[in-house]
């Protein structure tokens, strides 16, 4: 086994330590990347959660679901449901989208994990797509159809009339016993639940229940000969990697309390997959990495305009500056998935194993190096006794 499946305890504490103070500090280090805005922080931490949940699944058995957007939107309107009916404060929206997404899961695993292989994943693709149609058309009453459901100033929200917290002429925002769920202080209650959950999951990663998991994905025929029942580890990964789901989804809409339907379509549960193959599937780090590496190029990348390009290319002559903008062009802004795609099949055809390979490799070959400078420093310092 890699030495990211078996470590120490003061291993896994240095993790959290490391994971702690990188996230926190974001609004600093990101600076120069031009990515220390709220908005974009929170999607890395939102889409931290859903991909390290989603890694459990297919990165430690290998079951590839195609359908774990369901989740998300389920996680999403529940969350807008309880703001519109008991309270802006984000905990009873989180527990709810958190328990209802499992449940979610729970119904939809029952049926999915009777198949393996591409069937379990058309599946799960099935059931997302489903679940889509019903958001966008048939449970209008429940998800508000196409328009997508939003506060209104009429809203119940019992707990906090009851609470004595007086409605405003203008919509309530999303809070934390007061803390604003948008701007820097949003940041940093996506921060802090993003470090909890990262906890959960290396203690999921560590566990014999992960060991079990990983022996399904190594051969599960295997187990299934020396008398383990599989299945029900297979549900509970399941489960647990839908859960997290509607986390992500419930703090979607605490940045931004709308919930829609897109948020159920394959597209997104595609872009999960995107994310945890691009880092690293079945490795701790690689599905933050991922989510990073895809909300960057959508973000940052996305926003270069032909004006933008013409600026950075204004120190050549004008017709040459034209050029250039037209060729970068075609890589970023409208054409930013052209410049994914290509990232994406670099690293598919040179590191299978995603960026954490690529970072292993290189520290393998920084550590092999510094080996080989010390044993040769020691082989021309002279012995004692030819002094």
């Amino acid at each position: 086994m890699s030495n990211t499946q078996i470590a120490s305890p003061k291993q896994d504490l240095i993790y959290m330590l490391v994971l702690s103070a990188v996230v926190l500090t974001m609004p600093l280090w990101l600076q120069p990347f031009g990515a220390a805005y709220p908005d974009l922080m929170q999607k890395f931490m939102i889409f931290g959660i859903f991909a390290i949940g989603y890694n459990i699944l297919f990165g430690l058995t290998g079951y590839l679901s195609f359908g774990h957007a369901a989740f998300l939107g389920v996680g999403s309107y529940t969350a807008v449901w309880c703001f519109k009916l008991l309270s802006m404060n984000v905990i009873p929206a989180m527990i709810f989208a958190v328990i209802l997404s499992g449940l979610f899961a729970l119904l939809i695993g029952f049926v999915s994990l009777r198949r393996s292989g591409i069937y379990f994943s058309i599946l799960t693709l099935a059931f997302a797509q489903m679940s889509y149609n019903l958001a966008y058309s048939v449970l209008t009453p429940i998800t508000n159809g196409e328009t997508g459901l939003q506060l209104t100033q009429g809203d119940a929200r019992v707990i906090d009339r009851m609470s004595g917290i007086e409605a405003t002429t203008s919509l309530p925002t999303p809070n934390l016993f007061g803390i604003e769920g948008t701007g820097y202080s949003g940041f940093y209650i996506c921060a802090a639940l993003l470090i909890v959950s990262f906890f959960i999951y290396l203690r999921i990663f560590r566990s014999p229940f992960g060991l079990k998991l990983r022996a399904i994905k190594s051969n599960q025929n295997r187990m299934n000969y020396t008398g383990y029942n599989t299945r029900p580890y297979l549900m509970t990964a399941f489960v647990i990697s839908g859960m997290y789901a509607g986390l992500a989804g419930s703090l979607l809409a605490v940045t931004d309390p709308l919930a829609g339907a897109e948020r159920m379509q394959w597209t997104a549960s595609g872009e999960v997959v995107l994310i945890t193959i691009l880092g690293g599937a079945g490795t701790l780090i690689g599905p933050l990495l991922g989510a990073g590496i895809i909300k960057y190029f959508e973000n940052i990348f996305s926003a270069f305009n032909d004006q933008v390009l013409l600026n950075a290319f204004s120190f050549l002559p004008d017709w040459l500056a034209h050029v250039f903008a037209s060729i970068v062009g075609l890589f970023v802004g409208e054409g930013w998935h052209l410049t994914l795609g290509l990232v994406f099949m670099l690293i598919v055809i040179f590191l299978p194993g995603g960026v954490m390979e690529g970072i292993t490799r290189l520290w393998r070959l920084v550590r092999n190096r510094s080996k080989s400078l010390d044993k040769d420093e020691k082989e021309q310092q002279p012995s004692t006794r030819e002094v």
